[in-house]
């Protein structure tokens, strides 16, 4: 994890708030609804952050209904993000 990362996520109201999200695994739907997003916009984050290596879809062979994790890098940086807004 470097600052870049952490100022990638947060750079973005969108981006920072899906990871919030994805303490627990959720779906794009899932993530959408609850955060009163276009389905669109959470698709295009969701994989913006996986190509960064910050989250991680586990079930990748499925058409819908993907399921989407934060990666050891995805926690660190979320960690970092959180510490931050603390202080």
């Amino acid at each position: 994890m470097s600052w870049d990362d952490i100022s990638y996520v947060v750079a973005s109201k969108t981006r920072k708030s899906i990871m919030l999200k994805l303490e627990t695994p959720r779906t794009p739907t899932f993530i959408a609804k609850d955060l009163n997003l276009n389905l669109a916009n959470v698709s295009r984050s969701l994989s913006e952050l996986e190509d960064k290596g910050m989250i991680v879809c586990l079930t990748p062979d499925q058409r819908t209904g993907k399921i989407y994790s934060l990666t050891k890098k995805g926690n660190k940086a979320l960690e970092t993000i959180k510490n931050m807004e603390k202080a």
